[in-house]
Order: C-alpha cells, then structure tokens, then sequence
C-alpha cells in the first residue's frame, strides 16, 4: 500500500502542469457561468460529464503508470544480461532515454569485458610463473641439502619462506575459481592435520617450541587440499610469533566439530581484533614485522567461507592467541 500511495504521489507531480490547466479551465468556465447567468442544472451536468471524463482517462493513464513503474522495477532488480527489454516507449523522448541507456550499457559491456581480458592474462602469467619458479627452489634446496653447514641451514629456512609465499600466490589466485576446484567429502581431520604439521616440522625443532597433539579421530565433511592450506597458514602465524612456549592442536570440548590451535605467543592487540581477516591488515604485530603480508588470515577467511567453515580468533596480549576452526558444514554436499 505504501509503495502504492508512493506511485500515486509521483504520477501526480508528473501531471501538476496539466492539473494546473485543468483548475485555470474549471476557473474560466465558472467565471462565465457567473457573468452569463446560465442555468446551473445544465453547467453542472456538463461539468460531471467532463469531470467523469477527465478522471477516467487520469484513472488510465495512473494505471499505465504503475504497469510500467512495475515492470522498470522488476527489470531493475532482476537485470543480469545486456540484451534486456524496456517496456514500450510512451513518446520520442522516452524511447530517446531509452537509446541512450543502451548505449551506456554497450559501452560498459566493452570496458568489462576488456578488464576481464586483462585480468585472465595477468592470472595466467602469474600462476605459470609461480609453477615455473618451483623448479629452481628445488634445484636450491637440493644443492643446499648436499653439503651441511650452519649457513646452509639458514638459506634452507629462508628458501622453505620462499616456497610459502609461492604457495600463498598460487593459492590466491586460485580463490576466484575455487568452487570449480573443490572436491567434497569425508577427510580424516588428523590426516589433514599432521601433514601441516610435517611441513613446519623442522621449524618446531629450529624454534624449540613445543607441540601438544594428540589424535583427534573425527572426520569432516570438507576439501582436503583448501582446509590444510588452512591449518598450514595458522600454524606458520602461530609459529612466527611464537619465540618460546609451545602449540598446542585440539578439539573444543564446548564447541561442536570447532578445530581449536593455541598458542603461547606475542598475541594481538585487542584493537587490531576486529580486523584481522581484511585484505592486506597486518596491525601492531605486522609494522612489528615488516615480513607480514595481512594476507594470510585473510585468504584463510575466504576459503573457509567457500567450505561453510567458520573461524574466529581469541588473543590477549604477551599471553597467546587461539584460533577456533568451525568445521559444521551448511549447504553444501558431499561427492
């Protein structure tokens, strides 16, 4: 009813010229009705005939309108594809709007499909050259592996960072397609577990911090590839900002199917909270770190969004953080 009286409202500010004309007519004709003394029985029958007339063709006219503020409306809020249809013109001008608006699109149309162009062109370059540039990290680590030195160790280290950050750039650009690239079923969380654990293992042992896991024995509905990618980008934080102390992996006994690591760490402001999962946000930790992208946790939230995971982080400042991995599952179906 609302939108009615709205529609109503609006046809009538659109007629104001021609109820304007209407009122200086109904003037005259009274004004000569006064000096010519005419019988009032005969002017009042014309004016209700006139009067009937002009309101049924308002009437109409109101109606036409609204059919096709309806379908404006419905176009608007249904519109996907460039070749939708106005309804019909009313006059030139109209369809000259009309015109124009499908001009615009067209060119809009050319510059969207210009940016995508370009910007499959830049994906395709930089996910060849992250797979290219595996190869030489390889042939490094291998050299490196065949003589042991205390510095080949630490080129080891900063070459295994190397390949994280490879990894991340492949998995970003990844993330526009994901759903394409998921394969859906029941995993052993442990399996996805421990093999984030394998990869940073040498960095426990090199840190001296202390892992606490012990098996979980639960499956989850869930893409194995995408969560321990996860997992790997909550222990590699854990682990950078943890200098003594020790990790511990387990399941909340609150929480249902939560995934639960703590750590002993530096922990986040409380400011800095609220904001961690946006793109490029590194907070106090990160100006501390010039190594921080704010872009790990980031894609951490993207991927679990596209798993119906959740994740959410508790911290409090010099005493640790811990970060809780909701693995319930919503509208989405297992192969």
């Amino acid at each position: 009813m609302k939108e009615f009286f709205g529609v109503l409202k609006s046809y009538a500010k659109r007629n104001i010229p021609g109820i304007v004309i209407f009122l200086i007519c109904v003037g005259i004709f009274l004004l000569i009705l006064y000096l010519y003394s005419l019988p009032t029985a005969a002017v009042g029958y014309a004016a209700l005939l006139s009067g009937s007339f002009i309101f049924i063709t308002k009437a109409v006219g109101f109606m036409l309108y609204y059919k096709k503020h309806a379908a404006l409306t419905k176009l608007k809020h249904g519109i996907t594809l460039s070749d939708f249809m106005f309804p019909a013109a009313k006059d030139l001008i109209e369809k000259d709007y009309q015109e124009i608006i499908k001009i615009i699109d067209r060119d809009r149309m050319d510059v969207i499909n210009e940016k995508d162009d370009a910007y499959n062109e830049m994906v395709e370059y930089y996910t060849i050259w992250a797979h290219q540039i595996k190869t030489p990290i390889a042939a490094m680590r291998l050299i490196l592996q065949s003589e042991y030195s205390d510095t080949n160790n630490e080129l080891l280290d900063q070459l295994f960072r190397i390949e994280q950050y490879v990894e991340m750039v492949l998995q970003y650009l990844r993330l526009e397609n994901m759903s394409g690239d998921l394969m859906i079923k029941r995993y052993s969380l442990d399996d996805i577990v421990r093999q984030a654990i394998r990869k940073y293992s040498k960095s426990f042992i090199r840190k001296k911090i202390k892992l606490n896991y012990r098996s979980i024995n639960c499956s989850v509905l869930t893409d194995e590839k995408w969560l321990v990618f996860v997992v790997e980008q909550i222990l590699s934080n854990a682990l950078k900002y943890t200098n003594a102390g020790e990790i511990s992996i387990y399941m909340d006994e609150v929480l249902p199917l939560t995934l639960v690591i703590e750590d002993t760490g530096i922990g986040i402001e409380e400011e800095d909270l609220p904001r961690v999962f946006e793109k490029g946000y590194t907070g106090y930790n990160g100006r501390m770190d010039k190594r921080s992208t704010g872009i790990g946790l980031y894609l951490c939230k993207r991927i679990l969004n596209k798993l119906s995971h959740t994740i959410t982080i508790e911290s409090e400042v010099g005493r640790g953080t811990k970060v809780k991995i909701g693995l319930d599952t919503v509208n989405i179906a297992a192969d």
